[in-house]
């Protein structure tokens, strides 16, 4: 995948998917769990991170 195909989403887009608050997704980019470039005063995720971490939370809960 290159950074042309990327597709990055905004904390809100993320919490939102996740099910989780705004604030626990600023939690898991700070401690390094999910992956964030910083824009400015704000973060974008990665929509591949993002998959990646649900499927590696079920997969340890399994």
């Amino acid at each position: 995948m290159s950074f042309a195909d990327a597709r990055f989403l905004t904390v809100a887009e993320v919490a939102d998917m996740m099910r989780v608050s705004r604030m626990t997704v600023y939690r898991l980019v700070h401690s390094g769990e999910l992956p964030a470039i910083r824009f400015g005063r704000s973060f974008r995720v990665p929509e591949s991170a993002v998959q990646a971490a649900i499927e590696n939370h079920v997969a340890d809960t399994a």
